[in-house]
């Protein structure tokens, strides 16, 4: 069995929203406390999330049985997140590592298991989400990228690894599942839903 680890990006610092977004009330939960569940009912083996900005306050407000990851280096970016995160798990013996944000509220269980299983079956290729003109996260990547991903520079993420040729990528088609939550709009939008 392929063994498969969640890295939930949460580390930046909400400039557009004006306030931690990981700690906005969606439901019953936090927006972060939402994603986690998500990610916690998968049939991945564990879930990692990092944090950078608000860390200390979000980690006293999530308590959850999951383990976190500081990126001190949180100002860099995205993709200091995906390296701070792959850093730590690629040790610990993952055939591959599912990355998501935590601000994508409308990604669901159902959809993390079907990357999942798309990934067991394409052992050597990217499992991006397909968002119409371009794809994104949430995205499996097996090991053999994992030092590709130790090398992302800026607020790019994985961008242009996930759109590199056919060879490297299968895209799942996201559907209506791709919705970031970044201003008081979008958050508004959300809970209109």
């Amino acid at each position: 069995m392929t063994k498969i680890a969640i890295l939930i990006l949460a580390a930046g610092n909400s400039t557009r929203m004006g306030e931690a977004k990981q700690l906005l009330p969606y439901g019953t939960k936090t927006l972060l406390e939402h994603t986690i569940a998500q990610a916690k009912n998968s049939v991945a083996e564990q879930v990692f999330c990092v944090l950078g900005a608000n860390a200390e306050t979000i980690e006293k407000i999530i308590n959850n049985d999951l383990v976190f990851i500081h990126n001190k280096s949180w100002q860099d970016g995205l993709s200091s997140s995906i390296a701070c995160g792959v850093e730590k798990v690629r040790l610990m013996g993952f055939d591959s590592i599912l990355v998501m944000l935590a601000d994508q509220p409308k990604i669901d269980t159902f959809y993390l298991n079907l990357l999942i299983e798309t990934s067991v079956h394409y052992k050597t290729k990217c499992i991006a989400s397909d968002y119409g003109t371009r794809n994104g996260v949430p995205a499996v990547f097996p090991k053999t990228y994992f030092e590709e991903l130790l090398s992302l520079k800026g607020d790019q993420g994985a961008k242009n690894l996930l759109n590199a040729t056919e060879e490297k990528v299968i895209a799942l088609d996201a559907q209506d599942k791709i919705q970031d939550i970044d201003t008081p709009e979008d958050y508004a939008r959300l809970l209109k839903k």
